[in-house]
């Protein structure tokens, strides 16, 4: 379904591209000793971390990820295998591509992943984070939490709001998702889940500007 037959406004599509840009960090690539791979519905991601791999910058990747709950016709084996078997298929190195298969949240695919590189005797102090363009916050900030003596960064595909619609093909669904973070980054540090980050009130404004129009699928649950 288009964006346009879901009416949304010019204000809510303002406020929508803000928060795709605050999302992302805009981190310097850097050589890392290994390799996170969030799965997600986003089968760019995948490619992604195949690219990087062939680039050199890192040597090993964990690919986590279970179930899909958004596309899980895309994912009969899981995230973590359909990344993984795309990546080889893209060129990445079956030896060098690990597989975690039980992790359903961010917080899982660091701890989870870490375990695994523990268990192939790979111990890193540096960690790439390959995930969706807007789960990069969100990721560094879990990661920095509950790992703090690894040094992370995030990468993802190079890509404009606009065209990122459109490979995902629901742009309400990747709105609702935009928010949804927003939320989390706002919450999750009193939970434990991540460290801090700033928010500046322009990222407020257009998160409480979606949210009160009804963006709201990707949004926690009320405690109790």
């Amino acid at each position: 379904m288009s964006s346009r037959a879901v009416r949304i406004s010019d204000a809510q599509w303002t406020a929508a591209h803000l928060l795709w840009r605050y999302h992302q960090l805009q981190q310097p690539l850097k050589p890392s000793d290994a390799a996170i791979v969030l799965g997600s519905h986003d089968l760019g991601v995948a490619s992604c971390a195949a690219d990087l791999y062939q680039q050199g910058w890192f040597p090993y990747a964990v690919f986590s990820g279970a179930s899909n709950p958004i596309r899980p016709e895309l994912f009969p084996d899981g995230e973590a295998v359909k990344f993984r078997d795309l990546a080889i298929a893209a060129g990445m190195s079956e030896a060098r591509a690990l597989v975690e298969r039980q992790a359903t949240n961010t917080g899982e695919n660091i701890t989870l992943s870490r375990t695994v590189l523990a268990e192939a005797g790979i111990h890193p102090t540096t960690v790439m984070l390959v995930c969706r363009p807007y789960d990069q916050r969100r990721a560094y900030a879990t990661c920095r939490k509950l790992w703090p003596q690894v040094e992370p960064v995030c990468a993802s595909q190079v890509i404009g709001f606009d065209d990122y619609l459109e490979t995902i093909g629901d742009e309400r669904l990747v709105i609702d998702m935009l928010v949804g973070d927003v939320q989390r980054i706002l919450e999750y540090p009193a939970r434990g889940y991540a460290v801090s980050q700033p928010v500046p009130a322009a990222v407020l404004e257009a998160f409480t500007l979606l949210r009160d129009a009804g963006f709201t699928s990707r949004l926690l649950r009320p405690a109790g």
